[in-house]
C-alpha cells in the first residue's frame, strides 16, 4: 500500500482545458486518498491578446474561489494564481515568486500541508523557484512536451528545464524521444506514456445517438482533441474531398483558424464537449484519427487519444509519428499508419465497417494494457522510493544544518534582490516623478492684487536658503509682466540674515520698487504661511494673489489657503524649473525625500484639521 502524499502540482494546463493527463493524474491520486492542489498554468510565453479569453476566464476563477483557492472534490483543490504574464522577465519573476509562496504559505498553513511531494509539469524559471521555496520531501518533474519548439518564446525555457531534469528526484516522460533527451541530464528517468481511463472508455454509451450526429452520411470519421496548430488541416480537407460521402466528425476546441476545413460540407466542426460525454461521441463514429503534421513538436508527442479510440473497439488511422510507430512495434501495428490523403482516404474506406468481436476485443486489450490505473500505481511506486530515500539523508544533523544555511542563503539573496529592484525602480525610472505629478499644479498667471512668496527655509532640499533665489526670481518675473503691482513675501526663517529681507534685497536688485514689497517675517510653517499672509491680505481687502513657491510644494498650499481662507482667489505659478527638482529620468535621495516629505505633510495636515 503507497503512502498517502501532500502533493502540489505545478500544471502547464487549466483545470477546465481539455481534459488530459494532467487532470486524470491528479484526480486519480485525489480519489485514493492523496491530497492534492492543482495550481493552473503560469505560463512558458508572454500573454498575447489572443488569451483575452483565458485571462477572462482566470479572473473569474480566482473571483470564484477564496483567494484563488477552490475545493472540487474531496482532497482536490485548485488554484488560480494572478500573475504578471511575463515568464521570462527578472523583475515580474521575483514579484511573481513572492505573490505564490504567500498564497501557498498561507493556504498550506490553513489546510495543515505538511512537506509536500512537488509534481510539476512546468520547468519554467518560476517552478524553479517555488520547487527551491516549497522544499518539498520529494520533486518529480513530468516531462509531456517539448516546450522550446511549441513557439519563439518557449525557446528560453531551455535552461531553466534543463537544471529541472538534473535537480527532480524523478522525471516522468511520455515518449521515447524525450526520454532520450532527458537520459543526458538525468540518470532518473521512467518513460510513462498517456494512458486511459479504462473505466470510462470501456463502458456502453450512457445515451442516445448525439443529436449532431444523427443523419450523418456513413462512414462517420471522428477526432477528438484540441484542434490546434499541429492538426493538419490540409490532410484532412484533402481527405474529404476524396471522401464526399463521409461525414468527418472534429470534436474540440478552436485554438487556430479552421478556414480550411469550414470550406469542405462534410466537415462538422462540433466544439468542445465535456469529458464525460465522449464515450457517446465515440460510440457513433466508425473510425476514428490521429491526423497530426511531421515536426520536430510533434516526433515528441504521444497522442493520448489513441488509448481512448482503441478502448471503444474503434479502429485508428494516424499519420506517420515516431510515437505511433513505438506502439506499433509494442503492441503489433494496431494503428494503421498513413502518409498522404489517399493512403488516408483508402484506409478509411476499408476499415469503416464493423469489424469481427476479436478485432474489437484486441484493441481494447491494448488499452486496458495502458490504463492509467496501472501508470499511475507504478508512479506511486517510485515516488514512494524516492521520498523514502529522501528522508533518509535528511534524518542527520548535518542534512538540518545544510537546509538552515540554504534558507539563510535564499532570504538573504531575497533581501539583496529586494534591494536592487527597489534601486531600479525608484532611482532608475520616472516611477519617483509619476508618482510626484498630483502634488505639481500650475496655471497662466492672471490680474491679482498681489504677488504671495512662500520662502523655502531649508525646504525641501534640507539646507538652508534651498529655493530662495529661484522663487524670488520667478515673484520678479510675475511683477515686471505687470500681473500685480506689489509682493508679499512671507517667511520667519532665519540663516544668518532673515530670509524675507534676503529675498527682497534680490527683488529690489531686480529692478522692484522696494515700497512695492510687504514682509511677512514670522511663519515657519506652511500652515503659518497661509495665515499670516491672509491677514495682511484682510487689512488691505486683497482678495486675488498669485502664488509663488516649489513646484511640488504647490498642492499642499493650495489645499491650506483653501481651508483657511476660502475666500482668496489663489491662481498657482509656482518656480518653472526647480533646480532641486531638476531630473530627465531618475530620482536621486534628497529628491524622493522631498516628495515623500510632501505627502506625509499632506496627511499631516489633514490629519490635524488644517485640510
Amino acid at each position: 500500500m503507497t503512502r498517502r502524499h501532500d502533493i502540489i502540482c505545478i500544471s502547464s494546463i487549466d483545470w477546465d482545458f481539455i481534459w488530459q493527463g494532467h487532470q486524470e493524474i491528479m484526480s486519480r491520486l485525489a480519489a485514493d486518498g492523496h491530497r492534492v492542489l492543482y495550481v493552473e498554468n503560469t505560463g512558458v510565453r508572454p500573454a498575447r491578446i489572443r488569451d483575452a479569453g483565458r485571462i477572462r476566464a482566470r479572473l473569474m476563477n480566482w473571483w470564484r474561489g477564496t483567494k484563488g483557492f477552490r475545493e472540487l472534490r474531496p482532497n482536490l483543490f485548485v488554484l488560480s494564481p494572478l500573475i504578471l504574464p511575463l515568464p521570462y522577465s527578472r523583475v515580474a519573476r521575483w514579484i511573481n515568486r513572492q505573490i505564490l509562496m504567500r498564497s501557498l504559505s498561507r493556504w498550506m498553513k490553513a489546510t495543515q500541508f505538511s512537506r509536500p511531494v512537488v509534481w510539476t509539469f512546468l520547468p519554467t524559471p518560476l517552478a524553479l523557484d517555488l520547487i527551491q521555496q516549497l522544499e518539498p520531501v520529494a520533486t518529480v518533474y513530468h516531462c509531456v512536451d517539448e516546450f522550446s519548439t511549441s513557439s519563439a518564446e518557449a525557446r528560453r525555457i531551455l535552461a531553466s528545464e534543463e537544471a529541472l531534469f538534473a535537480s527532480a528526484d524523478l522525471v516522468f516522460v511520455t515518449s521515447e524521444q524525450l526520454r532520450v533527451r532527458a537520459s543526458r541530464h538525468s540518470q532518473r528517468v521512467h518513460l510513462f506514456p498517456s494512458g486511459v481511463s479504462v473505466e470510462a472508455f470501456s463502458q456502453p454509451p450512457t445515451g442516445e445517438l448525439p443529436t449532431e450526429l444523427r443523419g450523418l452520411s456513413r462512414p462517420i470519421v471522428g477526432y477528438v482533441g484540441g484542434l490546434h496548430q499541429w492538426v493538419d488541416q490540409e490532410l484532412i480537407a484533402a481527405t474529404a474531398a476524396m471522401l464526399p460521402h463521409a461525414s468527418f466528425v472534429m470534436i474540440g476546441p478552436e485554438q487556430v483558424d479552421l478556414s480550411v476545413l469550414r470550406q469542405h460540407a462534410n466537415i462538422h466542426l462540433l466544439g468542445q464537449r465535456p469529458h464525460a460525454e465522449l464515450v457517446n461521441y465515440l460510440a457513433g463514429v466508425d473510425v476514428t484519427l490521429v491526423p497530426y503534421r511531421i515536426a520536430d513538436y510533434t516526433a515528441n508527442v504521444y497522442p493520448a487519444k489513441m488509448n481512448e479510440y482503441l478502448a471503444m473497439g474503434k479502429p485508428v488511422i494516424a499519420t506517420d509519428l515516431a510515437e505511433v510507430r513505438r506502439f506499433n512495434q509494442d503492441h503489433g501495428d494496431i494503428i494503421r499508419v498513413v502518409n498522404d490523403a489517399a493512403g488516408m482516404a483508402a484506409s478509411i474506406q476499408e476499415l469503416a465497417p464493423l469489424a469481427g468481436p476479436e478485432t474489437i476485443e484486441r484493441r481494447r486489450a491494448v488499452a486496458q494494457s495502458n490504463g492509467w490505473h496501472r501508470r499511475v500505481a507504478a508512479m506511486l511506486s517510485l515516488i514512494d522510493a524516492a521520498v523514502t530515500a529522501r528522508e533518509h539523508e535528511a534524518t542527520g544533523w548535518q542534512a538540518r544544518l545544510r537546509r538552515l544555511y540554504a534558507r539563510a542563503r535564499r532570504r538573504t539573496l531575497e533581501a539583496l534582490a529586494a534591494i536592487v529592484v527597489a534601486y531600479v525602480v525608484l532611482f532608475q525610472t520616472p516611477l519617483v516623478w509619476w508618482v510626484a505629478s498630483p502634488l505639481k499644479v500650475s496655471a497662466p498667471p492672471v490680474p491679482a492684487d498681489a504677488i504671495v512668496v512662500f520662502a523655502g527655509g531649508v525646504g525641501e532640499s534640507g539646507k538652508a536658503g534651498g529655493g530662495f533665489q529661484e522663487r524670488a526670481t520667478q515673484a520678479v518675473a510675475l511683477y515686471q509682466a505687470g500681473h500685480a503691482p506689489r509682493i508679499i513675501i512671507s517667511s520667519g526663517y532665519v540663516f544668518t540674515l532673515h530670509e524675507a529681507e534676503v529675498m527682497k534685497t534680490v527683488a529690489v536688485n531686480s529692478g522692484v520698487p522696494a515700497d512695492a514689497i510687504l514682509l511677512e517675517e514670522r511663519a515657519a510653517t506652511t500652515y503659518e504661511n497661509v495665515t499670516f499672509t491672509n491677514r495682511i491680505l484682510d487689512e488691505h481687502g486683497w482678495r486675488r494673489i498669485l502664488l509663488v513657491s516649489s513646484p511640488y510644494h504647490m498642492r499642499r498650499a493650495l489645499l491650506t489657503w483653501r481651508k483657511t481662507a476660502p475666500d482668496v482667489t489663489v491662481t498657482p505659478t509656482p518656480v518653472p524649473q526647480s533646480e532641486f527638482y531638476a531630473s530627465s529620468w531618475g530620482a536621486s535621495f534628497d529628491q524622493i525625500r522631498g516628495i515623500v516629505h510632501e505627502y506625509a505633510a499632506i496627511v499631516s495636515y489633514w490629519w490635524s484639521g488644517r485640510l
